[in-house]
């Protein structure tokens, strides 16, 4: 019911007409329309001067994530590891790293989050542990009750005797063989990534209920959500009369240790990792209605086929899945040379697998891929910042994207990164991922801020004291201020709950258009080539005034913020990026603070 209370008499009627539309606006939850931010806890802010970020840095920074924007973080793997793969090989999946903190300093990171309003997103790594888990330490030595946790088996017969031969093909992520002899229990073991990674073995209820237990704990410790890891590769193809088959070559490379080499149709998407999916969902539903709160969210960690990624939201017998399966179009689909009418067709595409009543959502960038300026061109920084808030749903910002961080040499002496080291010093540059792990650059003192003592784990970006938080927070124009100006308008109603159309307006620009009955229309503009583009923006959306006002202009824009154009003259330079705002007229606007005390209601 709309409170009449304190309305004016002769705009009752308008009050009662308004309710109707403003009712649709009622749907969203907080995730749906919300700003994500990954933090890599190592090398996001160091509290104790050892030159590796941790927790403690990281709520000594909860006041710039709330500036920014953002409602929630989640962090890449904290919990305890050899770092053999910096997190991604768990010893203990219910303890903290030591060299990130302690669990009272996590209890007081959550704590501060929410009194400051931004919710929690743990990291988990479901699919593999460390070999130095007690799990995989009991399983190699046959303790009852653990003997298959773990993926084991005898191997084949090598017809020239010795030792036995892996049971099949199938290759790691890091280059060679996914499978890897126990001496101690004389059988090979699966690891889909690095020998210290073994593939945990789903198809045992006690695993299962082993990783709905880790869910459990850290949900009791107040976190609002997962963001879980490589999920495609939880389950492999059943043996056929004990004999795992060999996958077919893909044709995309002539290198057998490659993990392109192979066509992953036995270790990736097989369906009982829908099933489990779908399982871990109800888990978390359950929780929220046993204990109340607001959604806690699961957010799916999956290069695969859009087809396959349509499956995680909700099965076709209904049943709910991820949240937020990653879109990675923007990674995968663009690059440096794409054209238009490509990030249209992204758009599109991922637009038409959403289910209905689910919720998009657009990842730019993360710490397994070069930067966005290094992708795109440092030209392309604002343009791509813009694009990707300007679509609707859910967004997700690699640390440092905001302020325009790049990738950073780092040399053979000093990679870090096990996919690098594995492949050789030949190799290396092209699989390292450390050029984007990079310590994040807070200021102009030095090693940028991020820790106060002598050395830092990788080395700190040569632009450090040009491209930092402190010193674009004091330009006029800044990155780090196109990026917040965006997420501020992120809140308003038109890119919450508007349409969206993504539009080729010719070879070059690309245009997204958001538009809300009796609100502003907004029209983000990028100019992807390198000529001076003269575009008519008339027809771009329903109704448009002779006029538009510059809402959001990027560094090298030759316009500024509040300015006006004529709708059907507007001039793009080279890589120039703007938002255009039409206002709505006086009448809308009452419209729109009626709405506004309606959703108070």
């Amino acid at each position: 019911m709309i409170s009449t209370s304190r309305v004016i008499p002769g705009l009752l009627l308008l009050l009662t007409l308004a309710a109707v539309s403003c009712e649709d606006l009622k749907t969203l939850d907080w995730w749906e329309k919300a700003g994500f931010y990954q933090i890599y806890p190592r090398s996001f802010k160091d509290s104790d001067g050892d030159g590796i970020g941790d927790l403690n840095g990281i709520t000594s920074k909860l006041a710039y994530l709330k500036e920014i924007g953002v409602r929630a973080f989640w962090m890449s793997p904290i919990n305890t590891s050899p770092m053999v793969d910096f997190g991604y090989d768990i010893s203990n999946y219910r303890d903290i790293q030591p060299e990130y903190g302690t669990m009272a300093d996590f209890e007081n990171l959550v704590k501060e989050a929410k009194r400051v309003g931004l919710k929690v997103i743990m990291d988990l790594v479901p699919n593999h542990s460390s070999d130095k888990h007690e799990w995989f330490l009991m399983s190699e030595n046959r303790t009852a009750g653990y003997e298959d946790y773990y993926v084991w088996h005898d191997g084949v017969e090598n017809p020239q005797g010795g030792q036995k031969l892996p049971p099949s093909n199938w290759l790691q992520a890091f280059r060679k063989s996914a499978w890897q002899w126990s001496e101690k229990r004389q059988q090979y073991y699966l690891h889909q990534f690095t020998v210290e990674q073994p593939d945990l073995n789903y198809r045992n209820a006690k695993v299962v209920q082993e990783m709905k237990d880790v869910i459990t704990f850290w949900l009791d410790k107040g976190v609002d959500g997962f963001r879980i890891d490589a999920v495609p590769f939880l389950y492999e193809v059943l043996p056929t009369n004990g004999v795992y088959p060999d996958e077919p070559l893909s044709g995309l490379t002539q290198d057998p240790d490659d993990f392109d080499f192979l066509n992953h149709i036995y270790t990736q998407n097989q369906p009982e990792t829908l099933d489990m999916v779908y399982q871990w969902r109800e888990l978390v539903d359950k929780y929220q209605q046993d204990h109340g709160g607001e959604t806690r969210v699961l957010m799916t960690e999956g290069y695969t086929s859009l087809d396959e990624l349509k499956k995680y939201y909700v099965s076709a017998a209904g049943r709910l899945g991820s949240h937020m399966p990653f879109n990675f179009g923007m990674i995968n689909d663009l690059k440096i040379d794409s054209k238009a009418e490509d990030f249209v067709k992204m758009v599109q595409s991922w637009m038409n697998i959403v289910p209905a009543n689910q919720a998009a959502n657009w990842v730019m960038g993360n710490h397994d891929r070069p930067r966005v300026g290094t992708r795109f061109g440092k030209e392309r920084i604002d343009a791509m910042n813009m694009i990707i808030l300007s679509l609707p749903g859910a967004t997700v910002t690699y640390q440092g994207e905001e302020i325009g961080m790049t990738d950073v040499y780092i040399s053979w002496e000093e990679t870090k990164d096990p996919a690098a080291c594995n492949a050789g010093e030949g190799l290396y540059a092209e699989k390292s991922r450390d050029p984007c792990r990079t310590p994040f650059q807070w200021d102009s003192s030095t090693l940028a801020g991020f820790t106060n003592g002598s050395t830092t784990w990788l080395p700190v970006g040569p632009d450090y004291r040009s491209v930092n938080v402190e010193i674009e927070n004091g330009l006029e124009k800044s990155h780090l201020k196109v990026y917040k100006a965006m997420m501020q308008l992120r809140e308003s109603k038109t890119f919450q709950y508007g349409s969206v159309k993504a539009t080729a307006v010719n070879n070059n620009v690309f245009a997204v258009v958001r538009e809300l009955k009796n609100y502003n229309t907004y029209v983000t503009l990028v100019n992807l080539g390198s000529a001076i583009e003269v575009i008519d923006g008339i027809a771009l959306a329903s109704q448009l005034p002779s006029k538009l006002r510059f809402e959001v202009v990027g560094v090298d824009s030759h316009h500024v913020r509040g300015g006006a154009v004529a709708t059907n003259d507007i001039l793009l330079l080279p890589n120039e990026s703007f938002v255009l705002a039409a206002r709505v007229a006086p009448v809308d606007r009452l419209h729109e603070s009626i709405c506004e005390a309606w959703l108070e209601q």
